[in-house]
């Protein structure tokens, strides 16, 4: 992972994240922060099936491709539940779940469908497209679990504490639900194909990386959306 692809992966959460606070801010609706944890949810469930090497320099982590792409839709579900509340952001989650299942749905069903006589490429489409149920309903299970208590812990914390330390709240939503979704994810999608252990602990190394990342994004946020 070099200079030139981490600046691109910066850049994209500083424009992306910026875009749907101040729409949340203009339009008082999550609409957009909504559309993009869509977006990120679907392209990390489509691209799940690689598995990159992420050189760190010191150290080499080998983990799904788009960990660094779903690790950034924790930050967008606290950046629902600091602004709309934690109810807000599991109608977010169950969007992008129900989104999911109609995508790999669809997907499977343009598969089945003959291809024409001329076109010699349903093997490639097959492979590239077609998701072993095993991955999608790991992948599944891994969200909806790991989704769900980062916005229960959230919500929670910012009650206790009565909306102080919102560093705090950010990391100790997210760090742990990254972990739980990690080990969910890799057991029940790769158990007795690939090695467990370097892929879970790759992906949860990445994503405490950008978890650690996302916390000045989550006060750059903030004050977007409440500043007057």
């Amino acid at each position: 992972m070099d200079l030139f692809f981490l600046v691109l992966w910066i850049c994209a959460i500083t424009v992306f994240s910026v875009f749907g606070a101040w729409y949340a801010r203009k339009y008082k609706t999550p609409d957009a922060l909504i559309g993009l944890y869509v977006a990120f949810v679907l392209i990390s469930n489509i691209l799940a099936y690689k598995i990159a090497a992420f050189d760190l320099g010191l150290v080499t982590f080998f983990a799904t491709a788009p960990t660094i792409i779903f690790s950034v839709t924790f930050l967008l579900t606290d950046v629902v539940n600091e602004r709309f509340g934690r109810k807000e952001t599991q109608k977010m989650i169950l969007i992008a779940f129900i989104t999911q299942v109609a995508v790999n749905f669809f997907i499977w069903l343009m598969i089945l469908l003959p291809p024409a006589p001329f076109w010699t490429e349903q093997q490639v489409f097959e492979q590239i497209f077609g998701f072993a149920p095993r991955l999608m309903v790991a992948g599944w299970i891994a969200f909806l679990v790991s989704e769900n208590i980062d916005a229960y812990i959230f919500s929670g914390f910012k009650e206790k504490t009565k909306g102080k330390h919102l560093w705090a709240r950010n990391a100790f939503s997210s760090l742990p639900s990254m972990v739980i979704d990690s080990v969910i994810f890799v057991t029940l999608a790769f158990y007795g194909v690939q090695p467990l252990e370097p892929l879970i602990m790759g992906m949860i190394a990445l994503k405490w990386l950008v978890g650690i990342i996302n916390v000045p994004f989550m006060y750059l946020n903030r004050w977007i959306m409440y500043r007057k």
